[in-house]
């Protein structure tokens, strides 16, 4: 094969692996623009924004954790857990950011605990995050009494319900930690280090990385940033519940990996995961406008999520 056919092929896998998911992305959009009634509208579009909220937080830091290799199935449970434990802690004392504060400490510990197992303790990160999944939704029922805790302070709605420049508060938070946890990816020994330990760990360990620390501080993140969520999602709805987020950690896992995070490690774009996120929330959205019943929607994210593991395994076999 002559010189031509070789980078040709070379930059038909290059635009393949780093531009695939963003021309699905602006195909699906005009699609859905043209063939979905009110999809394309200014109130459509903030509601589409705003319905990706929680995913697109979460996801920010499960893109370090399946970059490195690992991943959180507790997210679901962490977002119920710190919402039912701000309003019941706001409640308690009056005090809204003390609420905010525990809502958000609350997701930390979750992660600590995760981290600590996986890192320290070398238990599998499928079982351990499965069995605080159970716990801490168990905790969120325990906490509540089994019910929705209603917000009696006024002003912690506003963190979930007030606009800044006619733009609602949580989409602005959202933008925020996109470029936050983008700059941490991509600009810091932090998201090096990421990534080397998912792409072989015990190489990085030869390299001189604190293998374990880095686990540690993953999943406490992602503990961080799930209480974060569930603390804006109790805000958007007034109350703390504990079987808010049922389901939420596949939605999580299916954005990443539709955006090119591998599930073996060791590969993650920021850009990437915002494209997966947004895939996610107008396949929702428009099922929603279309008026497709509940139970048909958990077929089509189920799909979702089999159709993103398989593009993975493409692309691995690629490699």
């Amino acid at each position: 094969m002559d010189n031509s056919g070789v980078k040709s092929k070379l930059s038909l896998k290059y635009f393949y692996d780093n531009y695939s998911i963003i021309v699905i992305f602006v195909v699906m959009f005009i699609l859905l623009s043209i063939f979905v009634p009110y999809f394309f509208t200014w109130r459509n579009m903030v509601g589409l924004a705003l319905s990706v909220v929680t995913i697109g937080i979460i996801a920010n830091t499960m893109m370090f954790a399946l970059g490195s290799g690992d991943f959180d199935l507790s997210v679901s449970s962490t977002v119920a857990f710190s919402g039912v434990m701000a309003a019941v802690i706001i409640n308690a004392t009056g005090n809204v950011w003390l609420g905010i504060f525990a809502g958000i400490i609350g997701g930390g510990i979750v992660g600590i605990i995760n981290g600590f197992s996986i890192a320290k303790l070398g238990l599998n990160a499928l079982i351990v995050t499965l069995a605080t999944q159970m716990i801490f939704r168990g905790m969120a029922f325990i906490l509540s009494g089994g019910r929705a805790v209603g917000i009696r302070e006024a002003g912690f709605f506003k963190l979930g319900n007030s606009m800044i420049f006619g733009i609602p508060t949580p989409i602005w938070i959202i933008i925020i930690s996109f470029i936050i946890f983008g700059i941490l990816l991509n600009n810091t020994v932090f998201g090096k280090n990421t990534l080397a330990i998912g792409g072989n760990t015990k190489a990085a360990r030869l390299a001189g990385i604190n293998v374990d620390f880095t686990k540690i501080t993953i999943f406490t993140l992602q503990g961080i940033m799930a209480g974060f969520a569930g603390v804006i999602l109790a805000s958007r709805m007034t109350s703390g519940q504990p079987n808010a987020a049922q389901g939420l950690e596949l939605d999580v896992i299916s954005a990443c990996v539709l955006g090119g995070v591998s599930l073996n490690g060791g590969i993650a774009t920021m850009s990437g995961v915002i494209v997966g996120v947004l895939i996610m929330g107008m396949i929702s959205n428009a099922l929603n406008l279309l008026n497709v019943p509940t139970f048909y929607q958990y077929v089509v994210r189920g799909a979702v999520l089999l159709i993103a593991i398989y593009l993975d395994k493409l692309k691995q076999r690629n490699l």
